[in-house]
């Protein structure tokens, strides 16, 4: 199970508040009366409420549960709805101020100082008694949440004005101040209604519209004609759009909720583009599956946007009711609008008990995740089941999620017996996996697998993100043709890889991403052009203000900060970028990337006892942090101290087995103290684990030559 509640929003209500969100309801349902029906359905119209008996759906009649060291008492009060919450040997009675959600799981906001709500640590599971549900849970079931973890519900990564917000109620602004370290936080309606996706809809005509309305359901031929329609002829298997070339830039709205994304701006504005809000998160490890499925808790965009149904045109509507968002049919019938019944629902395709759970398509086709304890989400890849990929990458499949007590071996049999061998995957698909699978390809491999124009989009602005694993520096020769893309996700995966480009080089061809249609292709680009003489240009002025607000609209966590820090650094505004740090290390104390780099500065600037000081700030508050005890480690060597810089690397190894850099400077580490033997043994038994890495299997045969070791040397040789 996948536990990411760390999603979650609201806000404070005021009595003007209601007042939009009442006068909107009343404007929109004179007309719109099938409209708001169907809306009051959605699990929009529910995303947020007051704490009240119309909204609670958690039981407070006194009840009580217990998880490791915390304990909680749910019970009302005056017509309040409160939480008795003891952790640590302390107790403290909670408000509830608001509902978040309502199914599979409601959560509950408790109000902080500073403007902040925070989003308790138990949640009401409100499916049914039958389903396992009508009870209280802990969001993080296996773990013993304390104090001084990042997730703990006092923490920023718990904190709803951040976190989740602006997708929980219209026109919502999140206001935080960075000198107070404070929210003001305010929206225009309590949940998702009619303006967070037509906008405030100031010129809709106040016509009497209900002389207007049509129950009408079906075009007629002429109306198919002339707005199109997906249809499918009788030898065809599946149907194609016939009419105009569809216009799915509605989608935006629905992306900037339902993808991983960084806010650009302080809200949502459903008039204005995706990427001139948001800069999305790509396609990549350990988000993702290497066959490209949803792994961590990353919604619909990225999975939806490497589908086949999306590259034909396939939009949210085709699926969705537009304003209830449930499905429009039922069972199979929603994938037979386009899917032939006679290809595809039929035995030989099924192989499943046609009233079985097997034999419904979206159980093969769309598998489902678990996050946040009891909500299943499905992929939107609408793949086909490849229990063969599973065997050789270890990805999961639709056919293992059911038959959970089989193999991969015995699904990819299977499948294989129904529909014959799976066909070889495509060239580009192919090194796709394999570069999210190993992180890194031979660059001609990458490049051609960035240049495949047969891959989704998606997929191939993923690759150019993962440049810098298989490559150091890039030529204008390179990116020239990524630069003027007609796709806005490969100018925008170029615009975050101009690092790799020496200075001259960006000079060049990916300067012009400065003058980008869209803000997130913008900002990438100025913060790597800073210093290059762009500084007096409007254009680039223009860009480093939008990065700068950016960074500012998060620095309420650590991240926040450290992004701002490392624009001012690139501004040589030093102690700029020391205070964003400091704000980071204060607001985010568990964050420990933020001491790391405050302890370069404080390196470059020769302050080594404010060295010590942050790294020993660090590790107290986060002892098991590995890339502390790594700069713990450097710092000692520095210090020419040694013999105690490996066991920090030995503990940032213990914290992070996987990280190839940690082991070769703690193997160098014993190399320089004369354990140049008992590098070689130890790397011996721990080189697979590093899936034999070529800089370690390097220094294992220049250790074994070093020592006169042949067997050892042979070893390594083999492993060349």
């Amino acid at each position: 199970m996948k536990f990411l509640s760390l999603f979650i929003a609201f806000f404070l209500f005021t009595s003007s508040n209601n007042v939009s969100a009442a006068a909107e309801a009343k404007d929109c349902v004179g007309c719109h009366q099938q409209a708001v029906s169907d809306w009051q359905q959605s699990d929009h119209a529910k995303a947020m409420a007051i704490a009240d008996k119309h909204s609670v759906l958690g039981d407070f009649s006194g009840v009580e549960t217990e998880h490791y060291s915390q304990h909680a008492k749910f019970y009302t009060k005056n017509d309040t709805y409160r939480i008795s919450f003891t952790e640590n040997s302390s107790t403290h009675d909670y408000e509830v101020k608001y509902t978040f959600g309502h199914y599979p799981l409601q959560q509950y906001l408790i109000e902080k100082e500073g403007g902040r709500l925070q989003v308790f640590p138990f949640a009401w599971d409100s499916r049914t008694k039958q389903n396992g549900g009508q009870r209280w849970y802990p969001i993080y079931p296996e773990e013993d949440i304390k104090p001084n973890d990042r997730l703990h519900w006092q923490q920023p990564l718990q904190n709803w004005n951040g976190m989740c917000a602006d997708c929980h109620s219209d026109g919502l602004k999140r206001n935080y101040n960075v000198a107070e370290d404070s929210f003001d936080t305010h929206w225009d309606n309590i949940n998702v209604g009619c303006q967070s996706c037509h906008g405030e809809m100031t010129e809709h005509p106040k016509t009497n519209a209900r002389q207007t309305t049509s129950t009408k359901s079906l075009l007629n031929k002429e109306e198919q004609r002339e707005f199109g329609n997906w249809l499918r002829g009788k030898e065809d298997k599946v149907a194609h759009w016939q009419g105009p070339p569809r216009d799915n830039k509605f989608m935006d709205s629905c992306f900037a909720c339902h993808s991983l994304r960084a806010p650009l701006t302080d809200g949502i504005n459903p008039e204005t583009a995706f990427l001139d809000q948001f800069s999305p998160t790509l396609l990549s490890p350990p988000l993702y599956h290497a066959d490209g499925h949803i792994k961590e808790e990353v919604y619909v965009y990225g999975s939806f946007l490497q589908s086949k149904m999306f590259a034909a045109g396939v939009n949210c509507l085709d699926c969705h009711n537009q304003h209830s968002m449930k499905i429009k049919v039922q069972g199979n019938g929603l994938c037979l609008q386009c899917h032939s019944p006679q290809e595809y629902q039929q035995p030989e395709h099924i192989r499943h008990p046609m009233d079985s759970a097997g034999a419904q398509c979206v159980n093969c086709h769309m598998p489902e995740t678990t996050y946040m304890g009891v909500d299943d989400r499905r992929d939107h890849s609408l793949t086909i089941p490849r229990p063969d990929l599973s065997v050789t990458y270890g990805t999961p499949n639709a056919c293992n999620q059911c038959h959970q007590d089989q193999s991969a071996q015995w699904a990819a049999k299977n499948v294989q017996q129904w529909h014959g061998k799976p066909k070889s995957l495509p060239q580009g698909e192919q090194a796709y996996i394999d570069l999210m699978h190993q992180g890194y390809l031979p660059l001609q491999a990458h490049f051609a697998l960035i240049n495949d124009e047969q891959l989704s989009v998606i997929k191939r602005a993923s690759a150019i993100s993962m440049l810098p694993n298989s490559v150091q520096q890039l030529s204008d020769a390179d990116i020239q043709q990524w630069v003027s893309s007609e796709h806005d996700l490969i100018r925008l995966a170029t615009a975050r890889i101009g690092q790799l480009l020496p200075p001259a080089e960006r000079l060049k061809s990916y300067q012009t991403l400065l003058s980008d249609q869209y803000k997130a292709v913008r900002v990438f680009a100025a913060s790597n052009l800073i210093n290059l003489g762009f500084e007096a240009t409007p254009v680039f002025k223009q860009a480093l203000d939008a990065l700068l607000s950016s960074n500012e609209l998060t620095q309420w966590r650590g991240e926040g900060n450290l992004n701002q820090s490392q624009v001012y650094m690139k501004l040589q505004q030093n102690q700029q970028a020391i205070d964003a740090l400091l704000h980071g290390i204060e607001v985010d104390p568990y964050f420990d990337i933020n001491y790391v780099n405050l302890v370069d500065i404080y390196r470059a600037s020769q302050q080594t006892d404010k060295v010590a000081q942050t790294l020993q700030q660090g590790l107290t508050a986060n002892p098991k942090s590995a890339v502390l005890h790594y700069a713990q480690g450097l710092h000692l060597i520095r210090q020419q101290q040694k013999l105690q810089s490996i066991k920090s690397f030995k503990q940032a190894i213990k914290w992070d087995s996987q990280n190839v850099q940690y082991a070769y400077v703690y193997f160098i580490a014993l190399d320089s103290v004369d354990q140049t033997k008992r590098a070689v043994s130890e790397l011996k038994k721990v080189i697979k684990q590093y899936n034999n890495a070529p800089q370690l299997i390097e220094l294992g045969i220049n250790f074994s030559r070093k020592i006169g070791d042949q067997g050892s040397f042979n070893f390594f040789q083999r492993l060349n």
